[in-house]
């Protein structure tokens, strides 16, 4: 590329040259078809816009607020995993450049640096990214240390019973590292049967069983609030504003779990009108542009979330 990047793609672009194959493919690739992973992007392209005119545009203040904490735009960080894979310093430097913007971090429960060294990398409002493993006293007491790192919310992942089937992990036989958030907890030494290490551990550890009613035991043990990320339906709206939910984060996981699940801005509108205003929505998957932030705002959204290395995990 003969000039510097100045958009999101072409900085795709570079990283696909600059990372190993196997690391580009874990951040970039989706699962099966890629059908959604394309579907994410392709759909906020659907969207066209109406413009007004002779508007004083003059002075514009893109600030806005999310569970009451001040961001200097509706562009937050999304959780996705092992930065250090693209960059030695990690989610250290993720942090940092988070609190920069004046934005939201979620970290990843699945990334490079623990929860406490992220924390003490600088002074800013993140919040905490929780799958549930088989053992559930993994989450409560990952819970209990993201609250007491200052951490200011719960991001519960709800769409992974198991992994999504993503094919170019499985040809390039992804090794996962030593996860730091679950150290002395579990190993990531299991038997991949020739494909995909990072598939074979998350299937022996996510907890399959995971339901609404576990909202409650999750509200049991925290005082933080607690957003549900992984909706997708009117239905399942509903039932998050039931349980309690702080917040609904509309994701299809980045792709990466089920294809032909539908892209996430084409029921942003569904899931806003089910919520009727009670609490946030919030969307990610397919952004890569500041029209595509309009539009999901235009469409409801309080805020969307981008992930610094691509889909994410």
């Amino acid at each position: 590329m003969a000039s510097e990047p100045v958009n999101v793609s072409e900085f795709e672009a570079l990283a696909k040259k600059a990372l190993p194959k196997m690391y580009f493919d874990f951040y970039a690739g989706g699962a099966e078809d890629e059908y959604t992973l394309k579907d994410n992007e392709e759909a906020y392209q659907r969207i066209t816009i109406r413009p007004r005119v002779l508007v004083d545009v003059s002075r514009i203040d893109t600030s806005t607020s999310i569970l009451g904490y001040p961001i200097s735009s509706p562009i937050m960080v999304a959780p996705s995993a092992l930065h250090q894979l693209a960059n030695p310093e990690g989610e250290l430097a993720t942090a940092r450049a988070s609190a920069a913007s004046n934005t939201i971090m979620i970290l990843s429960f699945s990334s490079s640096y623990n929860v406490e060294e992220v924390a003490a990398s600088c002074d800013a409002v993140r919040f905490f990214q929780l799958y549930v493993y088989r053992g559930r006293h993994i989450a409560a007491n990952l819970v209990e240390r993201a609250e007491r790192s200052g951490y200011k919310a719960i991001v519960l992942t709800v769409d992974c019973p198991r992994l999504g089937r993503r094919e170019a992990d499985i040809r390039n036989r992804m090794i996962v590292p030593k996860l730091k958030n679950v150290e002395g907890f579990v190993s990531n030494d299991v038997d991949a049967g020739g494909g995909s290490n990072l598939e074979a551990y998350a299937n022996s550890t996510f907890d399959p069983t995971l339901s609404w009613k576990d909202v409650a035991w999750l509200k049991s043990i925290t005082s933080l609030p607690i957003l549900l990320k992984g909706i997708l339906t009117h239905e399942d709206a509903l039932k998050a504003v039931e349980v309690g939910a702080a917040g609904v984060i509309v994701s299809n996981h980045g792709a990466r779990q089920l294809d032909y699940s539908p892209a996430t801005i084409t029921v942003v509108e569904e899931v806003v009108r089910a919520v009727k205003g009670k609490i946030p929505v919030i969307v990610d998957g397919g952004v890569r542009r500041g029209t595509d932030v309009f539009k999901a705002l235009a469409l409801g959204a309080q805020a969307v979330l981008v992930s610094i290395n691509l889909p994410g995990f």
